[in-house]
């Protein structure tokens, strides 16, 4: 008889809850400060933005239609299981941009109104682009993906030892400068300022997102000298769930032998570890860095390829 695991329900139902907000975040930036100054952006998203630019057809058909392409040939690519989040995070994208654009206020020519007001499109590039570099964080570490592009970079990474930021920013490159291309946009000089203001979008947009993806990974390392180490180490293992590692230490001056704790953890933990080796031992000295990365069980998965041929060896060959 099947067992159900109540831990992995629950942590799928809050993927798919984050998933959702961080798709709300990304719909506001997008709907309320980026396309009323029509503001090109990377992604399946900017070419649903640049076809409305260009037609008026509706950015939410153009987002559907280019990820259901992408779909079909990710399924035989990647796979059903890589893909299910992503198929939800395409239609929910989808439903949500054709609400917000029928909700969002118009004015008499037709055109959406600009919430800051005129002559403010910088602005509102800043704060769209924040709004939505944070929702694709958002989403990210919810184990999602908001497809598109995502999709083209995964398909690239499976056969080739492309990076997926690589593969990423090429495309962006190619959809922003398709800017050039288009008539609607006016003279050269207007495609020009499409083309910088949708750089500058992917600038401020990569760096919210790896700025928000590295603060909720950022991860702390503790060394703990204390003469209630024992105690410490019980109190930090039963409460927070972290592992606790013993060193053997001896005192330079006093030339004494003492342990010395050594603890990993992400760095919103720290209070709660501060916390509790005040209450054990006020006058214990402690040393906390930040560490550039923490791999393993309870942290980050190493991402790295390993040889796959019978015939690599690992040993080095004489020189």
């Amino acid at each position: 008889m099947m067992t159900i695991n109540h831990k992995l329900i629950l942590k799928e139902v809050g993927d798919y809850v984050g998933i959702t907000v961080g798709l709300m975040l990304y719909t506001l930036g997008f709907t309320l400060f980026l396309m009323p100054n029509e503001i090109v952006t990377g992604g399946v998203s900017g070419i649903g933005a640049i076809i409305y630019y260009a037609s008026r057809f509706p950015v939410s058909y153009t987002y559907f239609l280019v990820n259901g392409l992408l779909l079909i040939v990710g399924m035989k690519l990647l796979g059903w299981r890589f893909l299910t989040k992503t198929i939800y995070a395409i239609l929910m994208l989808t439903l949500m941009l054709s609400i917000a654009q029928n909700v969002i206020p118009k004015d008499e020519t037709g055109c959406y109104v600009k919430i800051l007001g005129d002559g403010q499109e910088f602005m509102s590039l800043i704060i769209g682009c924040i709004l939505t570099g944070t929702a694709l964080a958002v989403v990210f570490l919810n184990n999602g993906s908001t497809g598109g592009t995502d999709i083209i970079a995964a398909s690239v990474n499976k056969f080739h030892n492309i990076s997926l930021g690589t593969v990423l920013t090429f495309v962006d490159l190619i959809i922003i400068g398709s800017c050039l291309f288009i008539p609607q946009f006016g003279d050269m000089l207007g495609r020009l300022h499409k083309v910088v203001f949708g750089f500058c979008t992917m600038v401020i947009e990569n760096f919210m997102l790896d700025y928000v993806m590295n603060r909720r990974r950022q991860s702390v390392q503790f060394f703990i000298f204390s003469s209630k180490w024992q105690e410490i180490a019980n109190a930090i293992g039963t409460q927070t769930d972290h592992g606790v590692t013993i060193l053997d230490g001896h005192g330079w001056y006093t030339g004494q032998e003492r342990k010395v704790l050594c603890i990993l953890a992400r760095k919103n933990e720290s209070t709660i570890i501060f916390r509790l080796i005040k209450m054990i031992d006020p006058q214990a000295f402690v040393s906390q860095s930040s560490v550039i990365g923490v791999f393993g069980e309870g942290f980050d998965p190493i991402k790295v390829k390993t040889p796959t041929s019978p015939n690599l060896s690992t040993t080095p060959a004489d020189p």
